[in-house]
């Protein structure tokens, strides 16, 4: 037997121990989602789409199960993935993107890294925008920095969108909200609406496009869109004022900008997927290659048209990155945040 030879049988030979070692490991196993939000957020609706289809692109096919664990704008969630979770691959997370925030301006109920998470991938990019009731005396938010009494908008968390927006409206063009929080979904938040408890919500252009009860309500003219936080204006929101037209017509202060661009990243986060830290690299390794191949799966991209979604494939290792810059601001922009958010 040539050297050559016994070389290609031992390289063959690893191939095929190593494929049958990832085989038999997540073989007869269930892989848990873990999502903040509740059963029907479009948190929840995006898990369920990618568990139904990523089993099948793992070696050994698993079943994925998705499970809701609601509290405090999914922050309950994202600390019992860092602090309890076992690093085994067994257990992944589905969180607000904007748990970064809450983490730069030192809030003390956060218990994890975002830069220490083991970085999946991304679903979905998009932006966000805010929705008054049309019966409500604020139809711009000209209306809003005149009125005499602030809307109440409701958002389940500091860590939200629900809550970011309003505040950042408030450093960026002076306009006035009162945020009541608490909710324990964004379901809860439109039922508050729905209520006359709350007169707006801030959340992401998908939901708003994406799910009931807002088909019905733009149809009815229940609500209406008054802010985009998007580069340019959505198509579909041709007539709706963007945060940056809105702060070169107040004349935003530079440091007022700065938040407003950290603020707005979030936008990269929309749909982020993420494991413990600690996970070995081989389990990272083969969730990354596996969620890739789901977002690209005709049948997962099928299911997503059918929801009038959007999905856009962001790779694990572009979100870790994006995590580190994210947590790497001067101190005077946290310090700003803090002033903008903290309470």
């Amino acid at each position: 037997m040539s050297k050559a030879f016994f070389g290609l049988t031992l390289i063959l030979f690893g191939s095929v121990t190593h494929a049958a070692a990832q085989t038999s490991y997540y073989q007869g196993k269930t892989i848990t989602i873990i999502t903040g939000s509740q059963a029907g957020d479009l948190f929840d609706i995006y898990a369920r789409m990618i568990a139904t289809h990523m089993g099948k692109n793992i070696p050994g096919n698993p079943n994925i199960v998705v499970q809701n664990m609601t509290g405090a704008g999914h922050i309950v969630a994202a600390n019992f993935v860092y602090t309890v979770a076992k690093p085994d691959g067994l257990t992944l997370l589905a969180p607000n993107p904007n748990l970064y925030i809450d983490q730069l301006i030192g809030r003390p109920e956060i218990k994890f890294d975002w830069a220490k998470f083991a970085w999946i991938g991304n679903a979905s990019r998009t932006t966000d925008l805010l929705y008054m009731r049309s019966d409500a005396p604020f139809k711009t938010m000209e209306d809003v920095r005149d009125a005499k009494e602030p809307p109440k908008c409701g958002a389940t968390g500091t860590g939200t969108t629900g809550y970011m927006v309003p505040k950042l409206l408030e450093e960026t063009i002076g306009a006035k909200f009162n945020v009541i929080t608490g909710y324990k979904g964004g379901n809860e938040v439109d039922l508050a609406v729905e209520r006359g408890e709350v007169q707006c919500r801030a959340f992401s252009t998908t939901a708003f496009f994406g799910r009931e009860p807002f088909h019905t309500w733009r149809k009815t003219g229940f609500v209406r869109a008054i802010v985009q936080l998007g580069q340019k204006r959505d198509s579909r929101l041709a007539d709706v004022q963007t945060l940056n037209e809105l702060m070169e017509k107040y004349k935003t202060p530079e440091i007022g900008r700065r938040v407003a661009m950290l603020v707005t990243a979030s936008e990269i986060f929309q749909r982020p997927y993420m494991g413990p830290p600690g996970m070995r690299a081989e389990h990272v390794k083969i969730l990354r290659e596996a969620f890739q191949k789901t977002l690209k799966d005709p049948a997962f991209l099928e299911e997503v048209k059918s929801k009038k979604l959007d999905a856009e494939y962001t790779s694990g290792e572009e979100m870790e990155t994006l995590a580190k810059e994210m947590m790497s601001q001067r101190p005077e922009t946290i310090e700003r945040l803090k002033k903008v958010l903290g309470k």
